[in-house]
């Protein structure tokens, strides 16, 4: 099908094609052009096409099509007629976002269910009727064993990026929410990319299912300039804070490795005075809602993600994304570079590169089919002090999980005999040379063999560090954890 075709030949209905025009738009993207169609007959789909190609409508405007064209004379609360799931919070958002932009002019109703937040409104809201449940796995299944939810009404059921719920290890997840499902229903598999596991997949979900692929297996935007700087990861931070600065970028998103490192970064640019904020797993989901917004409205011009991002964010003309360190999973890079040059606007992935990451630069180069451009590292930047986290830093972005240790801390407690070298002191029923035996934690008994001492009872009281006071004497012993 050719691009030339137009919304208004698609035969959407007519509030679909309000919010089409509202949104301002009139031709589709071509895998929007070929899959609505093949929805709207009712078969099931395997479509493939590369991020920013608005793969989410292809799905979303013929689910509220045929929603309008067969609409439910009794709606029961918590049993919604469409289910689709998605790997991470972000994009369950944005695809919600998108069904309610497209669905404003109809009274299809829809929710969003993902973990990270409060489980009890989420569970109030599945008490009235729902059309259009959008979840992750996990989230959903909570709330199935909770009989928040029935699935049995599921007439369509969409996987969102599967590929990546595959790698986010849902497998297992997926297989539990299947066998909940009516078994006669439509079903879409929709992916940026599709790996031999996806095709395995979809043979147990799918029935006779056509195949739509609008672009070349794991193939990045044409329109996205890409550059690689050969740089020691001890330098990039530096070098970036000075790339960012002397061009002036005003919205960049930036992509770590880890958890840390993104804390790590975020705080360093904000030392140099530039707005940026972090997101990865660990942050609520109320942070990363509130950091994203204010990176989308311009007042964070730095956002600091980890690959949980790299997926649902859908971010309008952003101009630049930097990889501080290269995934080690090279269709990541197809999905982080993604977030630029959206529905045909131009953009810029640099990444930095150490030499420890030129085998995973190889990996991701094979897979896209081109080499990179390589283009001198800039010059004119400043290097920070030595850290004693650099060391931590750089065994996390090789991968290794137990890197070079920092210098042990000295203690701030007052030093007793053992900081001279003499032994410590053994406690009343203990031989020399033996560790001091620990109670159980919350247990309220003592060890084997000992009855509990009371104050006054005449039995072994633990004596106090340099105090004989009776206060101190007569205190009761605190649990193990807190002497360590």
């Amino acid at each position: 099908m050719s691009t030339s075709v137009t919304f208004a030949d698609l035969g959407l209905a007519d509030p679909l094609m309000r919010a089409i025009a509202d949104a301002g738009y009139t031709i589709p993207t071509p895998i929007q052009a070929q899959a609505i169609p093949r929805v709207l007959a009712g078969g099931d789909l395997l479509a493939a096409a590369q991020t920013g190609t608005g793969k989410t409508a292809g799905f979303t405007l013929p689910i509220l099509h045929m929603l309008l064209a067969k609409p439910l004379e009794l709606r029961k609360p918590g049993r919604p007629r469409v289910l689709i799931l998605t790997p991470t919070r972000e994009l369950t958002a944005q695809v919600e976002e998108s069904v309610k932009t497209y669905g404003v002019h109809t009274k299809i109703s829809s929710m969003v269910i993902f973990g990270g937040v409060n489980i009890n409104p989420q569970t109030n809201a599945l008490r009235k009727p729902v059309d259009i449940l959008v979840a992750t796995p996990g989230r959903l299944l909570d709330h199935c064993q909770q009989r928040n939810v029935d699935l049995s009404g599921v007439e369509i059921l969409v996987l969102d990026e599967a590929d990546r719920m595959l790698d986010m290890g849902f497998i297992r997840d997926i297989r539990k929410i299947l066998a909940l499902l009516p078994r006669q229903r439509q079903n879409l598999l929709f992916s940026a990319t599709f790996s031999d596991e996806i095709r395995e997949l979809s043979k147990g979900v799918l029935n006779n299912a056509s195949e739509v692929s609008v672009a070349a297996r794991n193939t990045t935007a044409e329109r996205v300039d890409q550059t690689v700087h050969m740089v020691p990861q001890a330098h990039k931070r530096d070098i970036l804070s000075h790339i960012i600065r002397e061009s002036g970028w005003h919205q960049v998103l930036v992509f770590t490795r880890t958890k840390h490192g993104a804390n790590r970064l975020a705080e360093k640019l904000v030392k140099d005075g530039l707005s940026a904020s972090a997101i990865h797993g660990n942050k609520s989901q109320a942070a990363r809602t509130r950091a994203l917004d204010d990176f989308k409205k311009g007042k964070v011009a730095v956002l600091v993600a980890t690959d949980i991002a790299a997926r649902g964010l859908d971010i309008d003309q952003l101009p630049q994304v930097v990889n501080f360190e290269l995934p080690n999973v090279p269709e990541d890079y197809v999905h982080r570079i993604g977030r630029t040059g959206r529905a045909g606007a131009a953009g810029s992935a640099v990444s930095l590169v150490d030499s420890s990451e030129v085998k995973y630069l190889k990996a991701i180069e094979r897979i896209i089919k081109k080499q990179i451009p390589q283009v001198p590292a800039p010059t004119g930047w400043t290097a920070s002090p030595a850290s004693p986290h650099d060391a931590d830093d750089e065994a996390r972005s090789e991968g290794r999980r137990d890197g070079p240790r920092r210098p042990p801390q000295r203690s701030s407690r007052p030093a007793g005999p053992s900081s001279t070298g003499a032994p410590r002191p053994a406690r009343a029923g203990q031989g020399a040379g033996h560790a001091p035996r620990r109670d159980v934690q919350g247990s309220g008994r003592a060890p084997s063999g000992h009855a509990p001492a009371r104050a006054g009872s005449g039995g072994p009281v633990r004596t106090g560090s340099g105090s004989n006071s009776p206060s101190q004497a007569n205190r009761p012993r605190r649990p193990a954890l807190f002497n360590k």
